[in-house]
């Protein structure tokens, strides 16, 4: 039985489970590595990471390196006699960082590896319109998501679930395939598989504001994919063009109709409860949106102070 010290590498809310897994179990977490403080809001206030503020109330040991190749920090390592690493939603590591401990570095990946290798697995999964993904954890190597495989668990995808219940899913499934992948490394019970690079594979490359933007000459179920992978972040938008007007509204939550459909895409149906736009086979029903310097509202709620004009479209 190997006795573990470990440090824990992470951001974002979806690593915080993971570590709090990590804590009830009883290992040793030795330290946590989490990306610095940044100003945030009007008085640009010092804002901490998720994980900062879950290591605090754990009073674990915290580190927070601005430069993960200086020297300071690898000696801090060594310092800590790490010998495992678990990289969950962190940056990309340099080499002398990944290859310190001796039973290796490990990271978690939300997507069923090779597949979806990148920044946003969880979104293209379902605007692709996967039916299945999952979890894998693997040891980090020289380039982005290649590593030898440990374990993987798959993880249905509902028609009606977004990135945000999808994150969800995702999480209490990887904290749990954590833990497993630990206790076969204390045990000395590991064994790994290498990804196959000849494979076919889908990507998972980081979404920018551009990529967000909702093409309406799509499909039915292209768009209401489209739209249910980037809710509720980064989020689908779209110009609505009226009166020589131009708004900039964030789609949030939709649902699907298909039929056959006599106005050209971009066009909207509007009712007095309801907004529809129109695609190449049916229509996009629009269910909660933001308006430009409102909240996010249901779109009774819109309706209430808003007027779509007659010959208003969706660009």
């Amino acid at each position: 039985m190997r006795d573990l010290r470990i440090v824990f590498m992470g951001t974002p809310e979806f690593a915080v489970t993971i570590l709090d897994k990590l804590v009830e179990e009883n290992y040793n977490i030795v330290g946590v590595i989490t990306a610095p403080d940044k100003p945030a809001g009007r008085g640009r206030k010092l804002q901490y990471s998720a994980v900062k503020q879950y290591a605090l109330e754990k009073n674990l040991n915290i580190l927070q390196p601005t430069n993960l190749k200086d020297e300071d920090f690898t000696k801090e390592l060594i310092a800590l006699k790490v010998n495992l690493q678990i990289v969950v939603a962190f940056r990309m590591l340099p080499k002398v960082v990944w290859q310190l401990p001796e039973y290796g570095t490990f990271n978690l990946h939300a997507s069923l590896l090779p597949n979806y290798r990148g920044a946003a697995p969880i979104n293209w999964a379902i605007i692709n319109g996967e039916e299945k993904t999952g979890v894998t954890t693997f040891f980090i190597d020289e380039k982005i998501d290649t590593g030898a495989m440990i374990l993987q668990e798959e993880v249905a995808i509902d028609e009606k679930d977004t990135a945000g219940t999808l994150h969800d899913k995702l999480m209490h499934v990887g904290a749990n395939l954590v833990v497993k992948t630990v206790a076969q490394i204390k045990t000395d019970t590991i064994s790994t598989t290498l990804q196959d690079d000849n494979q076919i594979t889908k990507d998972a490359f980081k979404i920018h504001k551009n990529t967000c933007k909702i093409n309406w000459d799509d499909t039915v179920k292209n768009v209401y994919n489209f739209i249910r992978g980037m809710s509720p972040y980064p989020t689908a938008w779209t110009l609505l063009q009226q009166e020589g007007e131009s708004y900039n509204i964030k789609v949030y939550d939709v649902s699907k109709e298909i039929v056959s459909v006599a106005e050209k895409p971009g066009t909207l149906v509007v009712s007095k409860k309801s907004v529809k736009v129109a695609v190449q086979d049916g229509y996009i029903k629009l269910n909660e949106i933001q308006m430009p310097a409102k909240k996010r509202m249901h779109i009774s709620a819109v309706l209430n102070g808003f007027n779509f004009a007659p010959n208003a479209l969706m660009d």
